[in-house]
């Protein structure tokens, strides 16, 4: 029997992979520590560990659970850009992940955002709680006819943007690698200044790489429309957190909507609602009352739950029967 070792657990998770491994019977371990240089000596009795998207998989962690017999690392997520995959392939571990779960999840959690910040739901919420029935202050505008700028056409932009078509949006769109299917519809394929010149609503759904780091800069703002609305669900560092502050101070941004945020790893996942806030710029951000931050709970669905237990179990199957190589 193949033992498992997860890092990074939430309880939540248990449930979903427990009833996945009824078909296996594996041994799974479940560890809330996130791995990193000092939690990688726990894998010592593991050839298979499984971590999730704030785990460190740098060359010094990498070294160690070499050393101490690790030769699969199953990722339950779809990003990567955690683990230096280099050093990994250089090592000869073979490294797997979940591409797609539900993409569905994500792009309805953009629309989910969007509709919140322009109807300001959040805040009529909390005043419906104090009884306080006034509008001032909550009006949005009507999303038909509004342009949304989608860039990052894969499973999810291209989901994303069939909804907002569904609003009677105009889309347009930035990849480089445009989508037939969604050419197919009718969406027009701009390049990144003319998307940030038209858009009113600019949605983000590419993959951290070193092209995309920080592709939401200060120059990138200045090219936006006044008063734009920003929707990042992709990977925090996507977006320069410090352009967006300066573009909100300024009002060039006029809605911002989060799900990722590029300091995330000792935040996002766990409860500190007793404890003081250490991240000065986050503590920022969460003063502007046209910002809506979610926890990274984007992909959180009963759907995508499900697939991420049944596919990350076999992939490690696969594995074990010399059947699956690296997928990343």
């Amino acid at each position: 029997m193949k033992k498992i070792a997860f890092f990074s657990t939430q309880k939540y998770e248990k449930d979903f992979f427990e009833k996945a491994n009824q078909q296996y019977l594996y041994e799974l371990h479940f560890l809330e520590a996130h791995l990193n240089e000092n939690t990688a000596v726990l894998c010592r009795d593991f050839s298979v560990i499984c971590c999730f998207a704030n785990d460190q998989l740098n060359k010094k962690v990498l070294d160690i659970l070499w050393s101490q017999g690790v030769r699969l690392i199953a990722l339950r997520s779809a990003g990567f850009n955690h683990v230096d995959l280099a050093h990994a392939k250089k090592l000869g571990f073979t490294v797997v992940r979940v591409p797609t779960y539900s993409p569905h999840a994500i792009a309805e959690h953009s629309v989910a955002l969007i509709l919140g910040l322009n109807r300001k739901i959040y805040r009529s919420y909390n005043r419906v709680r104090e009884n306080d029935f006034s509008l001032h202050g909550l009006m949005g505008f009507d999303l038909s006819g509004r342009t949304v700028g989608v860039i990052g056409t894969g499973n999810i932009g291209s989901i994303f943007a069939k909804i907002m078509l569904g609003f009677n949006c105009k889309v347009i769109a930035f990849d480089i690698k445009p989508s037939v299917e969604c050419q197919k519809l009718g969406i027009q394929y701009v390049d990144l200044e003319e998307l940030y010149h038209s858009s009113d609503i600019i949605s983000l759904h590419c993959p951290l790489t070193p092209q995309t780091v920080h592709l939401i800069n200060a120059s990138a703002v200045q090219q936006m429309k006044e008063n734009v609305m920003l929707i990042n669900t992709s990977r925090g560092a996507v977006v320069d957190t410090g352009a967006v502050i300066d573009g909100l101070k300024s009002k060039k941004i006029g809605y911002l909507g989060l799900d990722v945020y590029e300091e995330e790893a000792d935040m996002f996942f766990e409860d500190l609602s007793d404890k003081i806030m250490q991240d000065d710029v986050f503590a920022r951000l969460l003063t502007f009352p046209n910002v809506l931050i979610t926890g990274h709970q984007g992909f959180f669905t009963k759907e995508a739950m499900v697939n991420i237990a049944e596919t990350t179990l076999s992939n490690i199957a696969a594995f074990e029967k010399g059947k699956v190589q690296n997928n990343v």
